[in-house]
């Protein structure tokens, strides 16, 4: 099992092992997430209860 990513990279010059920007480079990044600023972030939407009554 891979490790999981931090939800924010430290920055440090030696990227660690769970740094989400190195994890994106080296393409073992979980499926559905992404990297913006330097933060972890989903990519997939996940409509929730109230978006659904508005398109009924």
């Amino acid at each position: 099992m891979p490790p999981k990513p931090k939800k924010k990279c430290c920055d440090s010059k030696p990227k660690c092992k769970r740094c989400p920007l190195r994890m994106l480079k080296n393409g073992t990044l979980p499926e559905g997430y992404t990297v913006k600023k330097r933060k972890l972030v989903k990519t997939k939407d996940v409509p929730s209860k109230s978006s659904s009554k508005r398109a009924a």
